[in-house]
């Protein structure tokens, strides 16, 4: 079935109140673990269905923010979701006290009975009202990046659009596109500021209501951290800090003796890799999808049959239109077993890695399409990420038919900015440790915080400048993650880090990185994080040794890269 042919219809909440709650005292009365695992089944169909129609109200909502229709029934998902969740707690503690626990665990694993404990700690029904509001706020937020409307050389633009501007090779036209952005930021700054400054105390004050300190470890506990601890990712900032800045560093004083330009570099000179233009896809949109499938159909059998059936259910939306939320994802709709990409071609190079990189989440979950529970078709976030990161090195032997004579531009850029992002996603990390250790930070302490840390993790970005909205320490407003899943950031640093290990064997032997990724990949989210990459002998983010490697492999190979000829 296609996209635009899926039916949707707002259920009746109360229904399926009454529906779990009846599944719940089925399986508190079953007799025999066949009983158990049949109501049990049951409940895992109707959690598909329950989950396709929010994924469905979702997507059309971030497609077309002004449609009415679908603004109405995500508010619906606001309200109910929360609701919902004192009786899915209640089915939750019924498995957990089921007397056939141990059969579940032969046949199912233990791992949705380890997730499950994690996520009775997430709940209360004290909290519905705070829920509630934190998903009004995560949409007005979303409602106002998807409203922008930029001022630009006589038009107007979304933020999306504006990209391109940004990236663009001329000096004078690069720095109007980015005083422009921060102009249309610092405009609504007092709106940005409200909504997140009512987002933090509200979920400090669940955290507080769950009998946690903060919501620090709510926050973990919500994201659904099992096999890794505050400590841990503190250990990895370390890690980062000691070995990814100051090779970053090194790619950005590179780059500024590339363009002529002065370091530290300010955010759109940071912009421009190369004074001859970034690389570009060539070709349409329809071009790059084209190239999308011939990438597909050649890497594997595996690879070409899923390309192929999303191509043919039209399970991507992919064009920057007006009233389109930003960013992209790739979302779940399990009643069909399909994936779904949402994302903003915009003429960059991004455009390609949406086809790698959130196709890799796709592929992921079209692999494990059929696995019971549902819950087991997706790992964590952070396992997530591994699998479209590293398709974006997959893709390499197929860079040219993407960008044609910019590939060579491509590979370079896009080892580079695996290298610098980390920092940049573990600012954001450590960033959001201070918010929620200090909730009563004013706006003002908190843009004062951001400049700080990003002078730790960044320190070539310049601190001062012309655009008062990242001169001031507010950029971290353009980043929705903080905004809308607090703590979800790092898990990127994470993957990327795996991901590079991925892209340092694929340098030596291709068919051994592809086994190991689909080694990786066909455990779905059978297993935690750890133990996913030690089935696929991958070497854990958390072992200090694993970061080193890497970066020692990306700076070897950065330092004997072949860009002669290219300005």
């Amino acid at each position: 079935m296609k996209f635009s042919e899926m039916p949707y219809e707002r259920p009746d909440l109360e229904a399926l109140k009454g529906q779990v709650s009846t599944l719940t005292d089925r399986l508190k009365a079953a007799n025999s673990y066949a009983e158990a695992k049949a109501v049990f089944l049951e409940r895992d169909q109707e959690s598909r269905r329950l989950d396709t129609l929010a994924t469905l109200a979702q997507v059309r909502n971030t497609i077309d923010t002004r449609d009415k229709f679908y603004d109405a029934e995500v508010k619906f998902w606001n309200a109910a979701l929360p609701e919902l969740e004192e009786y899915e707690q209640a089915w939750k503690l019924a498995m957990l006290q089921s007397p056939f626990r141990k059969e579940f665990e032969a046949e199912y694993g233990n791992l949705m009975f380890l997730n499950t404990e994690i996520a009775l700690k997430t709940f209360s029904p004290e909290i519905v009202p705070q829920l509630q509001q934190e998903n009004d706020l995560t949409q007005e937020y979303q409602k106002l990046i998807a409203s922008a409307q930029v001022p630009f050389e006589g038009k107007t633009y979304t933020l999306s659009q504006m990209t391109p501007f940004q990236n663009d090779a001329d000096d004078t036209r690069r720095l109007a596109a980015w005083k422009a952005v921060g102009g249309w930021f610092k405009e609504h700054q007092a709106d940005l500021d409200r909504i997140y400054d009512q987002l933090t105390h509200l979920r400090d004050e669940m955290g507080r209501k769950l009998g946690y300190e903060n919501y620090i470890p709510l926050g973990y506990y919500r994201m659904g951290r099992n096999c890794y601890t505050k400590e841990d990712v503190e250990q990895f900032r370390g890690a980062v800090r000691k070995y990814l800045v100051p090779l970053a560093d090194r790619v950005y004083r590179v780059q500024a003796q590339r363009l002529g330009v002065e370091y530290p570099l300010s955010y759109a000179d940071a912009a421009l890799k190369f004074r001859s233009g970034n690389p570009k896809p060539q070709g349409s949109p329809d071009d790059i999808i084209a190239q999308g499938k011939k990438f597909y159909d050649e890497l594997s059998p595996e690879t070409s049959e899923f390309f192929r059936a999303m191509l043919d259910g039209e399970l991507m939306d992919v064009l920057s239109t007006e009233g389109k939320a930003g960013g992209g994802y790739c979302t779940g709709l399990l009643d069909y077993r399909v994936p779904f990409i949402f994302a903003n071609f915009n003429g960059t190079q991004g455009d390609v890695d949406v086809i790698t990189h959130e196709a890799g989440h796709a592929f992921a979950a079209w692999m494990n399409r059929d696995r019971v529970p549902s819950s087991y078709i997706w790992p964590g976030m952070e396992a997530c990420e591994v699998h479209s990161m590293s398709m974006e090195f997959m893709a390499w032997p197929w860079t040219e038919g993407f960008f044609g004579p910019d590939a060579r531009k491509y590979r370079y850029t896009h080892l580079a900015g695996a290298l610098t992002f980390i920092p940049y996603g573990t600012l954001v990390d450590h960033f959001q440790h201070e918010v929620y250790a200090h909730p009563d930070m004013t706006p003002a302490q908190r843009h004062a915080k951001w400049k700080e840390l990003q002078g730790v993790y960044m320190p070539w970005m310049r601190l001062d400048g012309d655009i008062p909205f990242f001169s001031e320490g507010e950029a971290w407003q353009r980043q929705m993650h903080i905004y809308e899943s607090p703590f979800y950031y790092i898990d990127y640093c994470l993957a990327q880090t795996v991901a590079l290990q991925i892209w340092a064997l694929l340098q030596r032997d291709h068919k051994l990185a592809w086994e190991k990724y689909m080694a990786y990949t066909r455990q779905g989210g059978s297993c935690t994080f750890t133990e996913l990459l030690k089935n696929a002998a991958l070497d854990s983010p958390f072992d200090e040794k694993c970061l080193r490697s890497v970066c020692e492999a990306a700076s070897a190979w950065l330092d004997n890269y072949d860009l002669s000829g290219i300005q």
